[in-house]
């Protein structure tokens, strides 16, 4: 049975922050072998003592928005147990379990927000890293800028539309192949610089 401390030391530890962002195949395939079993069990409720701690909290959030971007990358599972981490992390943060849990790793609790395809989650993520990640939250908040600006722009991440097998529209189409995610953070640096 994998425990929270599992997803913790292979997350936290061993990929650390450089590998965190980085689309591997290799890395992709570790985290299927070792956590595609503990992410169905988790589906079924199995994990549900985790979420009565900050830190069981994490390795859940962790298990059920990070990892299956990695596991199902390009498909439909990637985002499936996204509404079970989004829940996790609104009842973390409103009992400040993520003030428990040091930089950079406090980010995971806010990254299902980002990762919501509602506005104002996308303003709460906002507000979260400018308030609570002061030390590493730079980057985070970036990212977190541009994914709000896609919701603004679409109401949902197009880039997404292919693997829910949603219908994109023309806008959709024409922000996709004209660079998506990429061109609006390149778009928000440059008006950062200016």
């Amino acid at each position: 049975m994998t425990a929270p401390e599992d997803v913790l030391s292979f997350w936290l530890d061993e990929v650390g922050p450089k590998g965190w962002y980085q689309a591997s195949q290799d890395l992709d395939g570790q985290i299927r072998d070792k956590f595609e079993d503990a992410w169905s069990s988790a589906r079924e409720g199995t994990f549900a003592l985790w979420l009565t701690y900050p830190s069981g909290t994490l390795a859940y959030i962790i298990l059920m928005d990070q990892f299956p971007r990695n596991m199902f990358r390009d498909h439909g599972a990637a985002f499936s147990t996204d509404k079970y981490a989004l829940a996790a992390a609104k009842a973390a943060i409103h009992r400040k379990w993520d003030l428990r849990i040091d930089e950079p790793a406090r980010q995971f609790f806010y990254l299902p927000l980002m990762h919501s395809e509602n506005l104002c989650d996308q303003e709460q993520c906002i507000r979260l890293i400018c308030e609570r990640m002061p030390e590493t939250g730079a980057d985070n908040l970036l990212h977190a800028r541009a994914h709000r600006e896609v919701i603004r722009m679409f109401g949902r991440f197009p880039y997404r539309n292919d693997a829910l097998a949603r219908n994109s529209t023309k806008p959709e189409q024409d922000y996709v192949a004209e660079g998506g995610y990429g061109t609006t953070l390149r778009e928000l640096q440059k008006a950062d610089a200016a």
